[in-house]
């Protein structure tokens, strides 16, 4: 049986169909899913329009239940459909069920603000005209999200997008569909339009392409690389179409000789090998001050050593597979990078022979690494992290902000003084102070600077600035004579 996807409003099937396979064990075959055909998005994009105009002139308790109903389902059903994620994506059950939850909040979070959409008036700098300022639904809005949190970050998009009343057409990651096809089917049950949500898979370069590409979409919110990012802006542009992206990035944790040791090292290993490192906000620098820098790495490599790697559903398991086969290649390519650049690799960046065929690997130490080599400046969404070492404060914020990226930094310290100067000179978009560089809130806005973001912030009410458009109404007061 091929999994269909949701075109104007009808369950189909498409030209062609892919495998999905679980990365814990190659022989578990979790379903064959639909590839949509070119056509098939015209019409779904066609219908988006119709059914957007009827869903946004619901009333704001009816579309208040809808997704109250989605984040209600989600999170009742975080452990079936947490199982079913860390079977597709490799990440351990708990972080899987976690982030299943997670989505529920994100829903249930904007069912309350499509109670709280509330305008602003004014007086006139004219006698008699009074100023009416609210927002309005910016129209069909395409999704296009990543594998490796293929619930969340769909949900942290989808939500606030049909909270603000717009029509969403999603392309979600192909090394994920299951996910994909257990949201939309939640979604879909509910009171919307016929055609109001669809989910359209396929290839980047075929079905992503023409959805950017495509005159019939009013606002595109896409999470994935740098490369991929830019040319959206670029197909974006001819039709002036709103763009919203999350990009690359490369967080740095900088470790104060005044750190508590051992949450500094907590903080590292949970930062950089959480989600086999397969996170936009992973630790993948760690900047260590030399007072601290030997007692540190003697704690981080032990560590690292420790982690138990396995099948996602197994008890235990701390960091599982990576994705794919693909990424697993490119991950042992930048081992071998780092070691032809003079790092020194102190423990795992090995594939591993395991009782299951999959895509397995150890979390890797890099140490003796400098800022300026690759493995310190591009994104390799890896289990590898590089200790950086330096002799300051001041030395390490500069080596924090020396990156093409912007997304998170950490410092570990007890100093209150060093905590506010890095809080406000981080250049980065998310700051954290003895916490962990990955791990965020739903309420509150997120996004990055540099190459890791371009336009409005994501999540919290800071959403309406993408997912809505401004209008300014003139009303004469005055009573004629």
């Amino acid at each position: 049986m091929t999994n269909p996807n949701l075109i104007a409003g009808e369950w189909t099937t498409g030209e062609t169909e892919i495998e999905n396979r679980n990365p814990s064990d190659l022989s578990d075959l979790i379903g064959r899913y639909a590839q949509a055909s070119t056509d098939q998005l015209e019409a779904t994009l066609d219908r988006a329009h119709i059914a957007q105009a009827e869903w946004a002139s619901y009333g704001l308790e009816r579309k208040q239940a809808v997704l109250q109903g989605i984040g209600n389902e989600l999170m009742a059903r975080a452990e079936e459909l947490g199982t079913l994620l860390s079977r597709e994506e490799g990440k351990p059950f708990a972080e899987g069920r976690g982030e299943v939850y997670r989505a529920g909040q994100f829903f249930t979070y904007y069912a309350a603000e499509c109670l709280r959409q509330i305008g602003e008036n004014a007086d006139s700098v004219r006698p008699d005209i009074e100023i009416d300022v609210r927002r309005e639904p910016v129209g069909v809005v395409a999704v296009i999200s990543p594998w490796n949190f293929p619930t969340a970050t769909a949900s942290w998009k989808i939500a606030p997008a049909l909270c603000y009343g717009n029509a969403v057409i999603w392309k979600p990651a192909n090394m994920t569909p299951a996910s994909a096809v257990a949201l939309t089917e939640i979604i879909e049950r509910q009171d919307i339009p016929k055609g109001l949500f669809s989910l359209v898979m396929g290839s980047g370069r075929s079905i992503g392409q023409r959805l950017v590409e495509s005159p019939k979409v009013d606002a595109i919110s896409f999470t994935g690389s740098v490369p991929v990012g830019k040319g959206i802006a670029a197909a974006a542009i001819p039709n002036l179409t709103k763009v919203q992206m999350e990009m690359g990035s490369k967080n740095a944790l900088a470790v104060m000789d005044d750190a508590d040791l051992d949450l500094a090292v907590s903080l590292a290993l949970g930062g950089a090998f959480g989600g086999t490192g397969q996170k936009c906000t992973a630790s993948s620098r760690l900047v260590v001050h030399a007072g601290i820098h030997d007692a540190f790495v003697e704690k981080l490599v032990a560590g690292a050593k420790a982690m138990k790697v396995g099948h996602a559903l197994e008890e235990g398991t701390q960091m599982g597979p990576v994705v794919s086969e693909q990424q697993l290649a490119e991950n042992l390519a930048y081992v071998d990078l780092a070691k032809a650049e003079g790092a020194e690799l102190a423990c795992g960046g090995q594939r591993l022979d395991m009782p299951h065929d999959g895509y397995y690997m150890s979390p890797g130490v890099f140490l003796n690494t400098n800022n300026d080599m690759r493995i310190n400046r591009e994104e390799m969404f890896a289990p590898l992290t590089s200790v950086i070492k330096v002799d300051s404060f001041d030395a390490a914020l500069a080596v924090v902000n020396d990156t093409n990226f912007g997304l998170t930094s950490g410092i570990v310290t007890r100093s209150l003084a060093r905590a506010s100067h890095f809080r406000r000179n981080a250049r980065t978009g998310v700051v954290t102070v003895n916490l962990p560089t990955a791990g965020t809130d739903y309420h509150v806005p997120f996004g990055g600077r540099g190459d890791s973001s371009y336009g409005p912030r994501e999540q919290g009410r800071a959403a309406a600035e993408f997912y809505t458009t401004v209008k300014t109404a003139y009303i004469s007061a005055g009573t004629p004579v």
